[in-house]
């Protein structure tokens, strides 16, 4: 085997070894089984890496020269070379060269080599090489694929030729491109674009050979031209650094990531992706945002790592450091690093990522980083994921100086403070709370580099949390032996972080905390209710209540984690008393708190609402539990329980109404009253009033005993239960 660097040119005239002869390259055909010809196709995907492939060629003519991948291929010894790889880049410069020749009225006799490119998969294709390189003389009046279709010698079927219809394409494209350019071709002649040639004999040319080379993936991989234009802009800035950086994409880099290939058996996509994670990085780390920019890997490239670049030599040293980190891991696998700080349970010295995610961070860079969610818009690689993966980078570049045990505990921190910041972390100057990954990134490489939260770093994560984080380091350092009591609360999954609700001021809690939610959710949502009226008013006018429903969890954790709702000391007080009362809880402890409650009520004849909730299941549907009142101090019987998050619906209802008649309940009237044949019955703060359904006209009103604070002195359902079926 022997190789070169040669031009489009010169490959027709060189001589290569093959065997122990020389051979002379005559011509080049495209075999049978070979694809069509792709680049020209009528694809997004393809139309931005053409576009991307003819600017870097353009560039190579106009500024500096480029030397594109290796085409593999069989010389025969009447010097005929079949192409094994590399159809796509040759048949896109026999049509640059073209349009050159032409465009720049070459002689026939220099260009003659053009006729020695041909294709042997259609004879439409190898009549359409030879027809326009010696019939076809272009106006450069007209579109040329129009002008092309309308000349004598083109049948219309033509047309339906997967390559000759991606030809027409390509050459429309490299007129828009190249028309404004001059001397093309003495360019090219000189150079300006190059390729390795390997010939390929002594594997023998087989079917199978051309399928297996053929069978990697997609027909047109943009992961070629990136490396290419990525390699001309780091040559610009330094040649040493683009050979460095360039063995290391094709080797070290490479040998990491090829755990992670994909069905194709390449690793391209995943190196796009995690490149994207670094430019993103660099533009946080200078003030910027991401939004409204192009994610495109051509785009970045040119933005970060070219000579017009702002700190360029700074962004090649994040570059080579965010994938080297991967690559030391002292024989580890990335997967074996991270699972000593991640998992989806609690476990000792590790943070909990949720079940349903990926446990490997890393690899889920690799597969999702800047893909969306089809439909919602959001990310599949979100910001919160960004800055867990942005840590344990920060700790990977710095694990000579920052100990392992150390990380731990700092991850855990970065852990509760991403999950409780869900409304500050945001890199939008769209949203109210601003781009604050800036500022985010600095807080969280202080943090995993000293261990300190730098309060002085504005708008980063949210205050409460970062104030109790460094709460409980202090409430640590007094008491080292609870640190694991008190991890072991925060990865509760209502808590997920936040342990305000429990406090640190009385250790036992923790545990009994955990005891109490393992029980049934509604018996604790009662028993709760039964010690006191611990709902929460949301900003506006739905108030929050826990949750029998294990499938609304969010209710809870509403509930347990400080926000803007008023009410969070209540339900604080409520729980810390109920948590007191006893050692341990289980259902039968509960019953027993709820049987109670309603007894010592029924003997006060006290029928607070309170007392409805926890003994009537309606006013408990189990669902999002947002409540409303119109005026819950004066009129506490006045309510609509709603079964959507944010809005009345057909589905809301009066509980008292629904308690009497669920199946006369009006839907119409979003549950506010019950219709019968000509009347229809609401229920006020004292009384039940029924009205004329035409007139609107109160006919009877069945008044509710109260005592002087306003509190039923007699259960207002059973009472009226004893007089709806005379009504």
């Amino acid at each position: 085997m022997n190789s070169g660097l040669h031009t489009f040119i010169d490959i027709f005239s060189a001589d290569f070894l093959i065997g122990e002869e020389n051979v002379r390259l005559e011509k080049i055909v495209i075999p049978i089984i070979q694809r069509d010809y792709a680049q020209g196709r009528d694809d997004p995907e393809v139309e931005r890496v053409r576009k991307r492939f003819l600017d870097s060629l353009k560039n190579a003519i106009t500024e500096k020269a480029i030397t594109l991948d290796f085409v593999y291929g069989d010389i025969s010894t009447d010097g005929i070379m079949t192409p094994l790889d590399g159809q796509q880049r040759l048949t896109t410069l026999f049509l640059l060269h073209w349009y050159a020749a032409k465009k720049e009225n070459v002689s026939a006799e220099e260009s003659a080599f053009l006729n020695n490119f041909s294709y042997a998969t259609r004879y439409s294709a190898r009549d359409f090489c030879s027809l326009l390189t010696n019939e076809y003389k272009p106006s450069f009046e007209k579109v040329l694929s129009e002008e092309l279709v309308d000349q004598a010698w083109f049948p219309l079927g033509w047309k339906n030729d997967p390559t000759i219809s991606s030809m027409l394409v390509m050459l429309d494209s490299i007129h828009s491109v190249f028309k404004e350019t001059e001397n093309i071709w003495e360019s090219l002649k000189n150079g300006a674009v190059s390729f390795y040639f390997l010939p390929i004999k002594d594997m023998g040319l087989t079917d199978e050979l051309y399928i297996k080379m053929n069978s990697r993936g997609k027909p047109l991989t943009q992961f070629e031209h990136f490396k290419a234009e990525l390699e001309h802009g780091l040559r610009e800035i330094d040649d040493n650094i683009a050979k460095r950086i360039m063995r290391k994409i094709d080797i070290d880099w490479t040998d990491m990531l090829w755990q992670y290939r994909g069905e194709d058996n390449v690793t391209d996509d995943e190196f796009l992706r995690y490149f994207r994670f670094v430019c993103d990085i660099i533009c946080y780390k200078s003030g910027g945002t991401t939004q409204g920019k192009s994610n495109d890997e051509f785009d970045l490239q040119k933005e970060y790592f070219s000579k017009d670049s702002e700190n360029v030599i700074f962004n090649i040293t994040m570059l080579e450091s965010y994938f080297d980190c991967w690559c030391h891991l002292d024989g580890q696998r990335p997967e074996e690093v991270l699972s000593e700080f991640i998992s989806d349970e609690h476990e000792a010295g590790k943070i909990i990522i949720e079940r349903h995610s990926e446990l490997s961070i890393f690899h889920d860079c690799l597969k999702n980083y800047a893909d969306v969610i089809s439909g919602n818009g959001n990310r599949s690689f979100p910001l919160n994921k960004i800055i867990l993966l942005f840590a344990i980078v920060t700790y990977l570049q710095n694990k000579d100086t920052v100990a392992k045990k150390e990380f731990s505990r700092r991850l855990r921190i970065i852990n509760n403070l991403i999950k409780n910041s869900e409304d500050e972390i945001s890199d939008s100057e769209h949203r109210r709370s601003g781009n604050r990954m800036p500022a985010i990134l600095r807080q969280v490489e202080k943090l995993v580099i000293t261990g300190a939260i730098d309060l002085s770093i504005e708008k980063t994560f949210n205050t409460t949390q970062l104030e109790e984080e460094i709460d409980k380091e202090k409430w640590l350092n007094v008491h080292p032996m609870l640190s694991e009591r008190l991890f072991k609360l925060e990865d509760h999954t209502l808590l997920q972080g936040q342990v305000g609700i429990v406090g640190l001021d009385n250790p036992i809690l923790f545990d009994r905390f955990e005891a109490l939610f393992r029980c049934d959710w509604d018996l604790v949502d009662r028993a709760l209710m039964s010690v006191g009226f611990y709902a929460q008013k949301e900003k506006g006018w739905r108030h929050q209540i826990g949750t029998r429903s294990r499938r609304n969890i969010n209710a809870w954790r509403r509930l347990f984690h400080k926000s803007n709702n008023t009410g969070f000391e209540k339900t604080k007080q409520v729980l810390s008393e109920l948590l007191l009362s006893e050692q341990d809880f289980t259902d039968v402890i509960l019953k027993k708190v709820i049987d109670k409650f309603i007894e010592d009520s029924q003997k006060k004849c006290e029928f607070t609402i309170r007392y409805y909730y926890v003994k009537y299941e309606c006013f408990r549907p189990g669902s999002y539990e947002k409540y409303t009142w119109e005026d819950p101090v004066n009129k506490p019987y006045e309510l609509a329980v709603m079964q959507t998050e944010t809005k009345w619906s057909e589905n809301t209802y009066q509980p008292f109404l629904k308690a009497i008649d669920e199946n006369r309940l009006s839907r119409d009237y979003l549950g506010q009253c019950i219709i019968l044949d000509d009347m229809y019955i609401e229920c006020e703060n004292d009384a039940y009033v029924i009205k004329n359904n035409d007139t609107d006209e109160e006919l009877k009103r069945y008044v509710i005993k109260q005592n002087d604070q306003g509190v039923d002195v007699e259960d207002r359902i059973l009472l009226f239960k004893q007089f709806y079926p005379s009504i």
